[in-house]
């Protein structure tokens, strides 16, 4: 029997084998011609359709895929009324969801806990064991990551481990049973536009609180609000360095100079009264007694917010102002082993004057000179464009119609990045439903596997195994490294070995042999349903 049912195993690889090399040799029918696009330029008063492709489109594009049932209620609902509660998740009933999360004990809490409780002692420990190999003449242990760590391991490891996993289940139960589809729809796309990397040292400890309170509370909010958050938040300063961006002469500064009094003799022995050097005032804002404070400014968190928070790699700055709008963040900072809150830090600020884009921030301006910068940046033409074209291309097209962008962005400024209105817009406009977008984008890993499990009404009882699916198909939740975050176009995903993993999956979820995962109805057509090029494509 078992001999059987390895042969039977691979006669289904076999057969999608062959499906998906047809999938890999013609990439061009998943890929629309911009200029098919770009003809499109119906007026956007249209009424939102309402016939079996608008509801299918509607059903791909703004959730993690249909479920069994999901067309026939968004039918008797309507295709509009349906796209308007989605964009009003607070009236959405979700209790069955956060029944599930329930037992994901981390989620809701802060990152000073997770800092001391859950990450210190791993910390502690794989320090000593550091030492002990070093004192033994052996090579370093590899750092922790994505899939590592299957042998023993200790409870402080296993804690350790927990915050990533819980919010690795977090994320794909939500994605698979949440009834606020179109929020986790977004939620996935503004974290990976603010992406941060939970390999990168204290980042792990503070994508948890990053999650839940710099992206989500702000998907159907103003963009402004949102950028400000995600500039505050502990997880994008350690990722992208600002934390320890400093003016460079703050280090010279040795003595603070006393501000005049009315009392002449009070002024003299304030003056031969020794003042507190620098480094002394930065003890409790991230530096330890002894350890030099920063020599100068980083600016990697100034050219990601322009190029890739705001304005776009196209969005009409220049060196000089990187190096402008990095002055003005110099003491936006942390305590990174305390898992403190964001805390500014004046001694390691640049108070001279500032000049952005055009606008000048004058000198003395302390923390606001950054909070200057966000409203520069949100309300920048060039950022209107950049968010209405990537909300395009996530919705519509990998080359979405100028058109629709236009407009979208012309919804940005006009409400001044109302995400809710600009994302109305989209998903309302006669190019989100016309013939040539639909099925024109890709899935992403995580639309392919959260897809499947819907469609085929699959119980999800530990949703880890499905975590590990995604690391084989090249997309590990939360680890991403670059700050671009996860591209969700075509070009990214279609190539023969990530369809052969998509195919292995597809096997293992037809034959029912995927941990943590139970189908009602498994079995053989079910497999070369999942792994069919069709359902590749939203």
């Amino acid at each position: 029997m078992f001999t059987k049912h390895k042969a039977e195993g691979r006669r289904q690889k076999a057969q999608l084998l062959t499906v998906f090399a047809a999938f890999c040799l013609v990439p061009s029918a998943f890929c629309l011609a911009p200029s098919a696009l770009c003809r499109l330029q119906a007026s956007a008063l249209l009424p939102v359709p309402g016939d079996d492709r608008a509801v299918s489109q509607a059903l791909n594009r703004l959730t993690f895929g249909p479920r069994p049932g999901d067309v026939e209620r968004v039918k008797s609902m309507g295709v509009a009324a349906w796209i308007d509660r989605q964009l009003a998740p607070s009236r959405i009933d979700d209790n069955a969801l956060t029944a599930r999360l329930a037992g994901l004990e981390t989620l809701n809490l802060d990152a000073k806990t997770i800092a001391t409780e859950y990450a210190g002692p791993a910390m502690r420990e794989r320090r000593e064991r550091q030492l002990a190999r070093a004192k033994d003449g052996m090579e370093p242990a590899p750092p922790p990551g994505p899939g590592r760590g299957m042998g023993p391991v200790s409870e402080a490891q296993r804690k350790d481990r927990e915050v990533i996993a819980d919010l690795e289940s977090a994320k794909l139960l939500r994605a698979v049973y949440s009834e606020r589809q179109l929020e986790e729809v977004l939620v996935d796309f503004w974290f990976n536009h603010f992406n941060v990397f939970a390999g990168k040292g204290a980042t792990r400890n503070y994508i948890t609180q990053y999650e839940r309170e710099a992206i989500r509370p702000y998907v159907f909010g103003r963009f402004r609000d949102m950028l400000g958050a995600t500039a505050k938040s502990p997880a994008m300063l350690f990722y992208l360095d600002n934390w320890q961006s400093a003016d460079p002469r703050a280090g010279e500064r040795r003595r603070l100079k006393p501000s005049p009094s009315m009392n002449p003799l009070e002024d003299e022995r304030r003056r031969l009264k020794p003042s507190p050097s620098t480094d002394s005032l930065m003890e409790g804002r991230g530096f330890s007694p002894g350890r030099r404070m920063p020599k100068g400014i980083n600016e990697n968190y100034a050219r990601e917010l322009m190029e890739l928070h705001t304005l776009g790699v196209d969005g009409g700055y220049t060196q000089k102002d990187i190096v402008e709008v990095a002055r003005a963040f110099t003491g936006w900072t942390i305590r990174p082993r305390q898992g403190s809150g964001f805390i500014f830090a004046a001694p390691m600020h640049d108070n001279g004057e500032k000049k952005v884009l055009g606008q000048v921030i004058k000198a003395g301006g302390g923390v606001g000179d950054g909070e200057q910068v966000l409203d520069i940046l949100a309300s920048h033409p060039s950022t209107a464009h950049f968010i209405a074209l990537k909300l395009a291309t996530r919705f519509v097209s990998d080359n979405p119609p100028a058109a629709l962008v236009d407009r979208a962005a012309a919804r940005f400024t006009a409400t001044r990045g109302d995400l809710r209105e600009v994302v109305r817009t989209i998903i309302t406009s006669p190019e989100f439903f016309a013939p040539e977008a639909y099925r024109a984008k890709v899935k992403t890993p995580l639309e392919f596997v959260a897809s499947a499990v819907r469609s085929t009404g699959a119980e999800v009882r530990n949703p880890l195994p499905l975590a590990r699916e995604l690391r084989d198909q090249g997309m590990p939740l939360y680890f991403c490294q670059p700050p671009t975050g996860y591209d969700d176009k075509a070009a990214t995903w279609v190539s023969s070995g990530a369809l052969v993993s998509r195919m292995n999956f597809a096997v293992k979820l037809g034959e029912n042999s995927l941990p943590g995962v139970r189908l009602p109805n498994a079995g053989k057509q079910l497999a070369l349903t999942i792994g069919s090029p069709d359902f590749q494509r939203r």
